[in-house]
């Protein structure tokens, strides 16, 4: 399971950017932003917002394109193996204790499904895909996340 980051406009929280850019009808001529990644086809298994809500965009079964050029254990391509989860957050400002809480209740729902994802196959983008990305940034602390994970 791979964490990621994302806010749209950047370092923006709220509304449903989000939401239109995963389901591709984000309208690049709305912010500047926008039209550097108006031809991105990219996907998330869920999104979590900033006050815990969760949105699922892609079966947890099929494959979502959030990965990117990656690589875990090993293993290229993480897309074909693993499931994405996107917080609405930005690097370095804080997660909310919603977001772990959901995060965690997501994490324990998936571990229950595949026994083979386990809280040390739990990666953020930033170790399958460094270099090039960096989410979900120091601004999440890895310690809460498993608290609330064991705490479950």
């Amino acid at each position: 399971m791979v964490v990621h980051n994302i806010s749209l406009p950047p370092g923006q929280f709220g509304g449903d950017q989000i939401e239109r850019f995963f389901c591709n009808r984000l309208d690049p001529a709305e912010h500047p932003y926008f039209e550097t990644i108006a031809d991105l086809q990219v996907s998330a298994h869920a999104l979590i917002r900033r006050d815990g809500s969760i949105i699922q965009f892609v079966n947890l079964k099929e494959r979502a394109w959030h990965a990117g050029r990656s690589s875990f254990c090993g293993e290229d391509e993480c897309n074909d193996f693993s499931i994405g989860i996107e917080l609405e957050g930005t690097d370095d400002i804080p997660y909310t204790e919603s977001q772990y809480r959901s995060l965690a209740r997501i994490s324990q729902l998936v571990m229950a499904a595949w026994p083979d994802i386990t809280i040390d196959r739990i990666a953020g983008h930033c170790d399958i895909a460094p270099g090039r990305k960096t989410d979900p940034g120091p601004a999440f602390d890895w310690n809460q996340f498993r608290q609330c994970l064991n705490a479950g």
